[in-house]
C-alpha cells in the first residue's frame, strides 16, 4: 500500500473509491435508499469536488488501484473518509487517519473536527477522538445518523 497526496487528477477515480465504499456497507445500518441517496453526492453536491479540488488529501494505492482516500476541508475539518469495501478493516482508515493528524499537527492545528458515519465513528473513537454530538442530517429528502467529532491534537 503506498501513500500519496490527491491531484486534481484522481477526482474520477475518488468518485469511484466513495461509491464503491458506500454502496458496500451493511444493509442492516444503511438501507438501500440511504446508500443511494449518499452516494449521489459524488455527482450532485458541489462541496464534494471543493473537498478534493481546494482541500488537502491523501490517498492509498495498491498495485496501481486508489482503494482509499482522505481530505481535509477546510484545513481543520476531515471532509472526505472513504475505502472500497474489500480493503475496509485492513487498516488503511488508521493510515490515512494519522496520516491527516500528523500534517494538521505540523501545520499548527490545534484540533481537527469531523462528521463520522455510523460505520467511521468507531475509528476516530480508537484515535482518541471525542464525540461532540449525534445528529441529523437529510440527504435528497433521506434521513441519516451520524456524529459531530473532534480531537485536539496539540495541547498549548
Amino acid at each position: 500500500m503506498n501513500l500519496r497526496q490527491i491531484t486534481i487528477k484522481d477526482q474520477l477515480e475518488l468518485k469511484k473509491v466513495y461509491f464503491d465504499s458506500i454502496q458496500s456497507l451493511d444493509e442492516k445500518i444503511y438501507s438501500k435508499e440511504q446508500k443511494r441517496a449518499w452516494s449521489s453526492q459524488a455527482w450532485n453536491n458541489p462541496n464534494f469536488n471543493k473537498s478534493i479540488t481546494k482541500g488537502k488529501g491523501w490517498l492509498l494505492i495498491q498495485k496501481g488501484i486508489i482503494i482509499a482516500f482522505a481530505t481535509r476541508y477546510p484545513s481543520d475539518r476531515i471532509a472526505l473518509f472513504y475505502c472500497k469495501g474489500k480493503f475496509q478493516r485492513k487498516g488503511c482508515g488508521s493510515k490515512l487517519l494519522h496520516k491527516l493528524e500528523d500534517e494538521a499537527k505540523k501545520e499548527g492545528l490545534d484540533s481537527l473536527s469531523t462528521e463520522a458515519s455510523l460505520i467511521s465513528y468507531e475509528l476516530f473513537l480508537k484515535n482518541d477522538w471525542k464525540i461532540i454530538r449525534k445528529e441529523k442530517i437529510i440527504i435528497n429528502n433521506i434521513s441519516f445518523e451520524r456524529y459531530k467529532m473532534f480531537k485536539t491534537i496539540r495541547i498549548n
